[in-house]
C-alpha cells in the first residue's frame, strides 16, 4: 500500500492521482499547490515561501525529476499531477457542471482572456466567467489588490485558477484567500494560462516523461531560464544525495538556517 504523502527534502508531497485530487475537489473544496524543482529549491531558503506551503490542502508532484527522485529515496509518488495537466482535467471533467464557474488571474495582457475563450469553446458553456492580467508588482501593492479581490468576488467564480509564477502565486493565496468569500477551490498553476491561450507550446510528452520539459523550457526561454534551471536547481539532486543517505538536517528558520548548511 502506498504512502499518503510522501517527503522530499522536507516537504510532504501527497502521492495522489489527478482525478482521485479533482473527486475531493469536487466534494470539498481546497488549496493545490504543485511542487517542482524550482519550489524544493527555494523552499529550503524562504522562509515565508515555506510556512505559506504549509497552508496547501493537496501538494502534488508536479516534476518528472521529483518522481525519479522518490523512487531513489525508496519512497514512490505513484503519478505526477503536473498543474499544467490538473487543470485542463478539471474544467473537462466539470464542463456540465453548470455551478463549476473559473476565474483566471495571471498572464500578460490579453493571454488570460484568450485561455478563457479556449476554454469556453471546449467545454461548450460560460464556465470562465472573467479574467485578469495583473500589472507588474501587482503583489505590493494594496489598492491593486483589493481591486483584484472585488473583480474576483463580483464576477460570481467559486475557482480560481491563478499563474503569476511561485513563491507570488502561491502567497498571495495565503494573504488574500480569507477575502474571497466565494472560491471554493484555489489552483497555483504557473504557466497554465498561457499554455491554455496558446501562445506557448508544452514539452512534447516523450520530454516530459523523461524528465526533459525543463530542457525544452530552457530552449524557448534561454535568458530568462538559464540561473533557474543551469544554476540555482542543480542543489536538487546534491540535497536528494543527503537525504538519500540522511545527511540533511531538519529545517530550523528561526536560526536562520536551511538545507545547505549543517549544524
Amino acid at each position: 500500500m502506498k504512502a499518503k504523502r510522501v517527503n522530499i527534502l522536507g516537504i510532504q508531497i501527497d502521492n495522489i492521482g489527478m482525478y482521485e485530487l479533482i473527486d475531493k475537489l469536487r466534494l470539498n473544496g481546497g488549496v493545490v499547490f504543485t511542487p517542482n524543482v524550482d519550489h524544493l529549491i527555494k523552499l529550503q531558503k524562504n522562509r515565508e515561501f515555506y510556512r505559506v506551503y504549509q497552508e496547501a490542502d493537496y501538494r502534488v508532484c508536479d516534476s518528472q525529476l521529483i518522481m525519479f527522485a522518490s523512487h531513489f529515496l525508496g519512497q514512490p509518488i505513484g503519478e505526477k499531477v503536473s498543474g499544467s495537466d490538473l487543470f485542463p482535467a478539471y474544467y473537462r471533467r466539470c464542463a456540465n457542471d453548470e455551478s463549476v464557474k473559473i476565474f483566471l488571474l495571471g498572464g500578460l495582457e490579453g493571454v488570460a482572456e484568450q485561455a478563457r475563450i479556449n476554454i469556453n469553446a471546449k467545454v461548450g458553456r460560460n464556465m470562465v466567467v472573467d479574467t485578469y492580467c495583473p500589472p507588474f508588482g501587482f503583489e505590493n501593492d494594496p489598492v491593486e489588490c483589493r481591486k483584484i479581490t472585488r473583480r474576483i468576488n463580483n464576477s460570481g467564480a467559486n475557482v480560481l485558477a491563478i499563474g503569476v509564477g511561485a513563491p507570488k502565486q502561491e502567497q498571495w493565496i495565503s494573504k488574500y484567500r480569507s477575502r474571497l468569500k466565494g472560491i471554493e477551490i484555489f489552483l497555483a498553476i504557473g504557466a497554465t494560462i498561457n499554455f491554455e491561450a496558446g501562445n506557448v507550446k508544452r514539452a512534447p510528452a516523450w520530454m516530459s516523461s523523461a524528465g526533459l520539459e525543463w530542457l525544452y523550457r530552457l530552449a524557448l526561454e534561454p535568458s530568462r531560464l538559464w540561473r533557474r534551471y543551469l544554476v540555482e536547481d542543480l542543489a536538487f539532486f546534491v540535497l536528494v544525495l543527503r537525504q538519500k543517505f540522511n545527511l540533511n538536517h531538519k529545517r530550523n528558520f528561526t536560526c536562520e538556517k536551511n538545507l545547505f548548511e549543517s549544524r
